[in-house]
């Protein structure tokens, strides 16, 4: 194992004791970065089928982008994680950087994020499927990520890595925190797979092209599910 930078070291020993060292690492390293960013972390169980859990989001745009990527499947971070390299998009008006994901950058203009900077930060060598973790920046105004932002940017992610690491894993007895907004979703992709005899993954995917195709949150559209006023056609 590379010993990490002192840096690296010394942001792991600060934040080891917090309740969610994560949720505490995206909010100083916001804190640093010289160019104001909304922050997130994620860790994707399969890159392939982009199944993706928020681990935490600093800010409002982060938020925003972390559950769009969850509930379409698409974007950045889920290019970031399959392809084992940044994904820097200054400019989400760009169509040739965004070309990989329109849809997210359709909807993350809407919701007021103009770039986004995601660096694949860990990857599980014994998951064959793309495990891993991303953290991610983003910015309500273009332009690209200052060589300095970058640095204070990966030393916050690598101590993430540390820290969340030695907690998480992506088999059985993985202990991750879950969103509420996740946390149904969840919920809804097991009922959909018990009703209509499906995997998991078939059942994220029905979820995901009926959100898509009436214009719903997912999120919206898993808590309807899974209170009753709402079935999927078979």
């Amino acid at each position: 194992m590379t010993t990490p930078r002192p840096a690296v070291a010394r942001l792991a020993a600060r934040y080891c004791d917090h309740p969610d060292p994560a949720a505490s690492l995206t909010t100083a390293c916001r804190t640093a970065l010289a160019r104001h960013c909304a922050v997130g972390l994620t860790l994707t169980v399969d890159a392939a089928r982009a199944r993706r859990t928020s681990l935490s989001a600093s800010g409002s745009l982060a938020r925003q982008g972390e559950q769009l990527q969850v509930s379409l499947g698409e974007g950045p971070c889920v290019q970031a994680l399959s392809q084992q390299a940044p994904v820097l998009a200054p400019d989400l008006t760009d169509t040739g950087t965004t070309c990989p994901w329109p849809v997210f950058a359709e909807r993350a203009l809407a919701a007021g994020i103009r770039a986004v900077f995601a660096l694949p930060i860990w990857a599980d060598p014994n998951a064959p499927c793309g495990a891993g973790l991303v953290w991610s920046l983003y910015r309500d105004t273009p332009g690209p990520l200052s060589r300095m932002d970058l640095h204070t940017a990966r030393d916050h992610a690598d101590a993430a890595v540390l820290l969340t690491t030695a907690t998480v894993t992506t088999g059985r007895g993985a202990r991750v925190r879950l969103a509420p907004h996740e946390a149904v979703v969840h919920q809804a992709t097991g009922m959909v797979s018990y009703h209509h005899e499906v995997t998991p993954d078939q059942a994220l995917d029905l979820l995901r092209a009926y959100a898509y195709a009436c214009g719903l949150d997912l999120s919206a559209l898993a808590h309807d599910i899974v209170h009753g006023h709402l079935t999927l056609p078979d």
